[in-house]
């Protein structure tokens, strides 16, 4: 196991100067312009996809698309571990669900092992399974804990025109395989018109489920948006994010306390982030 020592990690808990700006749009419970920050090092300047497990908030699993390695830390600590699990590459997302790690490369291929495996330098178990979606640019993957299944959507796929809808596939995970299951679209015309109209190119960059509600939370990191979709995949919300606070949004969670996080790779900003929004039960509508 890698133990890394980060000298000055910062958790910051901060009102962003509310008092000077109009509050922006935030899904009920939360909001979206007064986070939690929580700054990383440069090792984790890419960081991309983030997952707990069982919603456990003592230990963010994440990865970052220039290195095959998982990470894990308690958010807050100086302490980083770490475990690599294949060679360098584009490596997107990764969710964990029932004891097993799961993580998306943008070219659709995917790797599977079990948790028990980060014990050490060297991730053992690892599996990869490739051929299973069509070739496209992949960056936003789920696996929900409930029923086991995964969510991808495509980010850049052929036949798809982002300014009409995207596809996303659902897989069934098994004990060592990923099989085909169905596919359905997210309709960007019903984003377009929930932004009075605006022309919306969508290009997904990250996917959660809310345990709770059981809407889907989306990232598209290219047009600073949080889309909320219902569990058939028809959008409900969409909030603009402050480019200030998300330099390049590409990774989303829940924590089981229903506590929202976003990781941003570090952009124009000069650290990486994990943005930590609490839930409060008196903000629901």
């Amino acid at each position: 196991m890698t133990k890394i020592l980060i000298p000055g990690m910062l958790v910051l808990c901060c009102l962003l100067a509310c008092s000077q700006r109009t509050e922006p749009k935030s899904p009920a419970g939360y909001n979206l312009g007064s986070p939690e920050i929580i700054k990383l090092p440069a090792l984790l300047n890419e960081i991309s996809g983030i997952s707990f497990n069982n919603g456990d908030p003592d230990t963010l699993y994440a990865e970052q698309d220039e290195d095959g390695k998982v990470f894990y830390f308690k958010p807050g600590t100086p302490d980083i571990s770490s475990s690599r699990f294949h060679k360098k590459g584009d490596y997107e997302d990764i969710s964990i669900s029932k004891g097993k790690v799961f993580i998306l490369r943008s070219d659709g291929s995917l790797f599977s092992f079990d948790k028990v495996g980060l014990n050490g330098d060297e991730a053992t178990g690892v599996r990869e399974h490739s051929g299973i979606l069509p070739r496209g640019e992949y960056e936003a993957m789920f696996v929900n804990p409930a029923d086991g299944k995964m969510v991808i959507l495509c980010k850049s796929c052929k036949g798809d025109n982002p300014s009409q809808s995207i596809t996303g596939y659902v897989l069934n995970t098994g004990d060592s395989s990923l099989a085909l299951d169905k596919d359905f679209q997210v309709n960007s015309k019903e984003i377009s018109a929930l932004l009075d109209n605006a022309k919306v190119v969508f290009r997904p960059s990250a996917v959660t489920l809310n345990p709770v509600t059981n809407e889907w939370f989306i990232l598209s990191s290219v047009n600073k948006l949080l889309v909320v979709a219902d569990n058939e995949w028809k959008v409900k919300q969409v909030f603009k994010l402050d480019p200030t606070l998300f330099s390049q949004p590409e990774g989303i969670a829940f924590d089981r306390e229903r506590n929202l996080y976003i990781s941003n790779e570090r952009g124009d900003l000069n650290a990486a982030t994990v943005l930590k929004f609490i839930y409060k039960n008196n903000n629901e509508q």
